[in-house]
């Protein structure tokens, strides 16, 4: 399958700003993007739309990790992917230059809450997304007991537009 995610500078804009704020007590800012889809054969692409952020009460002191969600948080972005029909990837950024990856723990926690989306929302794919300064990588679940593929391309619409492989 070819997924491709695209994305407008402004939204991206927003997004890096917003994770780049600091919080009391996490070590990193967490948030979810909302997509509209559009398939046809072996492709995929998925068209952010609008994003939001965790509040600040919704993040758990939790050392071990650089930011730690609370059910409320999780309850709250699968309720917005079942009023408006949206495809939900939480996005978190590593910063930094070029292509970034998923951590262990990204890995871990998101194979723990992604699906949980696809169970009350399966009319859409769900997902997570890590940010660089200059590029993401992303996951998607196309079920729950689906393959779980990689985002293929990303791309920034703006000036100028800027295209970048991920997977």
């Amino acid at each position: 399958m070819n997924i491709r995610f695209k994305i407008t500078s402004a939204l991206l804009g927003a997004i890096r700003a917003d994770l780049h704020r600091p919080h009391r007590f996490a070590h990193e800012r967490v948030g979810f993007i909302a997509a509209g889809l559009a398939a046809a054969r072996d492709d995929l692409l998925i068209l952010a739309r609008e994003y939001r952020p965790l509040h600040d009460d919704e993040y758990l002191e939790d050392p071990s990790v650089g930011a730690m969600m609370s059910a409320a948080a999780i309850r709250r972005a699968r309720q917005w992917a079942m009023d408006e029909r949206a495809a939900i990837f939480h996005v978190h950024t590593h910063g930094g230059r070029g292509v970034p990856g998923f951590s262990g723990v990204d890995t871990r926690e998101n194979a723990k809450f992604v699906p949980n989306f696809v169970s009350v929302a399966p009319h859409a794919v769900h997902g997570a997304i890590v940010l660089s300064d200059t590029a993401a990588f992303g996951q998607v679940w196309l079920g729950r007991a689906a393959a779980q593929p990689f985002i293929a391309r990303f791309a920034e619409i703006g000036m100028p537009l800027r295209q970048w492989s991920a997977a």
